[in-house]
């Protein structure tokens, strides 16, 4: 169970007009200390436009944001020396190496941070042993965990990353998961992490929030919002129609949410009762040609980026 005393970020009904138009019309969402939250929405959701305004860089037109138990508004300096960031790509100096970069950009933080401590956050994002290279021939994926390695200099109490696998190739996104995982468990950390890929979330979050058109549509716990016995499953039938009626007069299934994809069945059940459908249709001359399976929220993630 979560206790609210560890409320790191609470934002209540965030809304950002631009004139007529609306970035954010109502999102609510609440992050706990050690949680890694994901950010969910289909690209223009308003995700960026919500990270934007948490972390000052646009005023929102309505609604609260307080971090760590005071008011953004009225706390923002004090708020954002705890926080650490990556919004779109890092930038870096491109022809001084990695090593030198991390050296000048502590220089600017004001903050007493020396050799030993950059040659660790080196270590720990994986680039021992190409601290001396020129960022100019750093792979996307690379720059990514250097920026992430920026982020903790003044070794912040919250880290926010928007779409930090954007561009990355497979093996790049797999290193940086294994890095949020490591910032939450060796580093105690709070992440934030915005994406529009749900399997992604699914892999590193404990929280998420799935927000479209600017408006929270659904918050919890992943491991309740994504039940894997709460199901839709996918039958491919050379009778449909025939199929349909059987199930309705079925007693068993008689209560299931049935809808009709071309020649196929999507059922709402569980995954129990696959065998028992399947064996239903082909008792009754009905040939089956595919099964497939999807979770109720993952089918519902898939419908929003489609619209």
């Amino acid at each position: 169970m979560t206790n609210t005393n560890d409320k790191i970020v609470e934002v209540k009904n965030l809304v950002k007009n631009y004139g007529s138009f609306s970035a954010i019309k109502d999102v609510s969402f609440d992050v706990y200390q050690n949680d890694v939250f994901g950010f969910l929405g289909p690209n223009g959701a308003g995700k960026s436009t919500t990270i934007r305004t948490i972390l000052s860089l646009i005023s929102p037109t309505s609604g609260s944001i307080n971090l760590f138990g005071k008011s953004l508004h009225n706390n923002r300096n004090y708020i954002l020396s705890k926080i650490g960031c990556i919004v779109e790509k890092p930038d870096f100096y491109k022809y001084l190496s990695a090593k030198k970069n991390l050296e000048l950009f502590a220089r600017i933080s004001g903050n007493d941070i020396g050799k030993s401590k950059i040659s660790e956050l080196i270590d720990f994002v994986g680039l021992s042993g190409r601290e001396n290279d020129k960022v100019s021939g750093f792979s996307h994926g690379m720059k990514q965990r250097l920026g992430i390695a920026q982020t903790l200099l003044h070794d912040p109490e919250l880290i926010i990353l928007d779409e930090p696998t954007t561009g990355v190739d497979p093996q790049g996104i797999i290193d940086i998961r294994n890095l949020i995982l490591q910032l939450k468990i060796e580093k105690k950390k709070t992440v934030i992490i915005s994406s529009h890929i749900l399997s992604e979330i699914e892999l590193i979050a404990n929280r998420m929030i799935i927000i479209n058109k600017g408006k929270t549509i659904v918050q919890g716990n992943v491991s309740d919002l994504l039940n894997g016995q709460e199901i839709i499953v996918q039958f491919k039938l050379d009778n449909v129609s025939k199929a349909k009626e059987i199930l309705k007069n079925n007693p068993t299934f008689s209560k299931c949410e049935v809808s009709q994809l071309d020649s196929s069945l999507l059922i709402h059940t569980s995954f129990d009762s696959i065998p028992n459908i399947n064996k239903l249709f082909c008792e009754n001359d009905i040939a089956v040609s595919l099964i497939e399976t999807k979770r109720k929220l993952e089918d519902y993630f898939l419908r929003l980026i489609n619209t």
